[in-house]
């Protein structure tokens, strides 16, 4: 993976955890959970089980829709539609790269907490005399930022079995 996927990926893992103090934990739900790696997917807990795992007040996997908020908190959000399963984050830029920028597109495909219910899309520009110009990301930074919602949604899924 390039520099730039790695920092994403770094500032994400980062940040992604500070939303853990936001979560309601008030849903008691099964699912089985499973994290993408290179195209497989891991069982995360066992059970077999695919129930879904909704919230009344969303349209898909509530889990996975607030891991996928946690995660992107540091992108500046331009919309979120919970019954379609769409995020928008709005273009961000790294204090510290200031020539390049990134926004994220999520998919959530299903009410139930699976690898294959993801899509993420990341895209990236590069300033080049004077106008942002579309620039190359790696495939793994997509797939990377799904592992790290779908560790997220598992994060959730955990407390509400403690609760």
């Amino acid at each position: 993976m390039n520099r730039i996927g790695r920092t994403l990926i770094l500032t994400a893992a980062l940040i992604a955890p500070l939303g853990a103090c936001a979560s309601r934990g008030d849903d008691k739900q099964d699912g089985a959970r499973q994290e993408r790696s290179g195209g497989f997917g891991i069982p995360f807990l066992g059970g077999g089980r695919e129930e879904a795992t909704q919230d009344p007040e969303i349209g898909v996997n509530s889990f996975l829709w607030r891991a996928s908020l946690d995660t992107l908190n540091f992108m500046p959000l331009a919309s979120a539609d919970p019954f379609g399963g769409v995020i928008i984050t709005d273009w961000y830029t790294d204090p510290t790269r200031p020539n390049e920028r990134f926004k994220a597109t999520v998919y959530i495909l299903d009410t139930r907490l699976r690898a294959d219910a993801l899509n993420v899309s990341i895209f990236r520009q590069e300033m080049s005399q004077g106008a942002w110009a579309d620039a190359r990301v790696s495939p793994d930074t997509g797939i990377q930022i799904e592992n790290a919602i779908l560790r997220r949604a598992r994060e959730l899924r955990l407390s509400t079995l403690r609760n």
